[in-house]
């Protein structure tokens, strides 16, 4: 097996391709389906809610893409808060108090087809909170909800889990403490640990803090930094903020490695490479050859970009289709090699932007 295919090493390289189902998302026969067309086009990790069905339903999709090719398995994280964040939220409203007449833009708006005349679908929805300001009336409200220190231990422990993203923002410095007091104990038995946060103004401080209270770890961390939440599949400008961002963490120095997300679409991996911030200029040869420190000072380039929404929007058509067949929601998508290839392509054409050329 290619060294190239060891996520891990994917990330030294600049090569990191992360899907993020969802912090929120617990639609089981989806997660399993985006996980296995992702493995199969590639991916370098898959993060989900922290749900013990939910990382069920995303390993077997991993398990199915091992049956299916021979495929490196990508890095099963679980996302955890330390404090209330809009990942980790569910809308809801009561149906019976909306008017006949309503034209029901909600529904119209919900990316994850989570809103129908029956109310919210809870799985469905992953907090993205488009229906909030766009209901007529204001019936729509959202619940959140914080991971508990007890949480996570069964998650390391039972659960296949190989790394934890912990979901953060400044100020929060004590809700932090109080959840990395949880994690430590399971560090070891971890492969990575992320760190997501948004941009404020105080942002590199903060996460300065963290570092000091985290370190050492056996591992470089891996800061997220979170552009423009849950917004990658309305358009192409929505990757600005996220690249800004990424750019303003590398060049503070800090040390660890620095991926993309909130807002990452398709013109991402271009926009990076005309700005010189991503290590793929060079083919799989090149690469092949090259080494790299297993835990470097400080990012020189962008180490990876994960995709959320945008991911998900792409392959969401082909999931539909299968749905829609024989009136089943729980079809597993290698049971139809035609959706399952056209998924994979369509996965691939998003993946392939952060691997080298053979």
């Amino acid at each position: 097996m290619s060294k190239l295919k060891c996520p891990l090493q994917s990330l030294q390289q600049g090569t990191w391709f992360k899907l993020i189902c969802g912090a929120s998302f617990q639609h089981l026969p989806a997660v399993r389906n985006l996980t296995l067309a992702y493995t199969l086009a590639g991916a370098d990790c898959i993060d989900v809610a922290a749900d013990p069905a939910v990382v069920e339903a995303a390993r077997e999709g991993i398990e199915a893409a091992g049956r299916i090719a021979q495929t490196a398995s990508p890095l099963l994280m679980a996302s955890v808060n330390d404090a209330e964040d809009p990942h980790f939220r569910k809308a809801e409203f009561d149906p019976n108090r909306c008017p006949p007449d309503c034209s029901r833009p909600c529904e119209r708006v919900c990316p994850a087809d989570a809103i129908d005349v029956h109310g919210v679908a809870d799985r469905r929805c992953y907090g993205c909170g488009r229906c909030i300001p766009i209901c007529p009336y204001g019936f729509i409200e959202t619940r959140s909800y914080v991971a508990t220190p007890a949480s996570v231990a069964p998650l390391v422990l039972s659960r296949g889990v190989d790394a934890l993203e912990i979901h953060t923002q400044p100020g929060q410095f004590e809700d932090f403490q109080r959840l990395w007091r949880a994690v430590r104990p399971w560090v070891d038995r971890l492969k990575a640990i992320a760190v997501s946060c948004p941009d404020r103004a105080d942002t590199l401080d903060y996460l300065r803090s963290l570092y000091r209270l985290m370190s050492p770890l056996p591992y470089p961390v891996i800061w997220q930094t979170d552009g423009r939440p849950m917004s990658g599949d309305i358009g192409k400008g929505t990757t600005k903020a996220a690249i800004e961002f990424g750019k303003k963490v590398l060049d503070s120095g800090l040390p660890g490695h620095v991926q993309l997300a909130g807002g990452t679409n398709h013109h991402t991996a271009s926009k990076l490479k005309s700005l010189n911030l991503f290590n793929n200029s060079l083919n799989f040869e090149e690469l092949e050859k090259k080494q790299f420190p297993k835990c470097p000072s400080a990012a020189k380039y962008i180490a990876g970009v994960a995709y959320g929404s945008y991911a998900r929007s792409l392959l969401s058509p082909i999931l539909e289709k299968l749905e829609h067949r024989n009136g089943d929601s729980t079809l597993y998508l290698e049971n139809h090699p035609d959706l399952l290839w056209s998924a994979v392509e369509l996965a691939r054409s998003l993946v392939s932007q952060h691997k080298p050329s053979r």
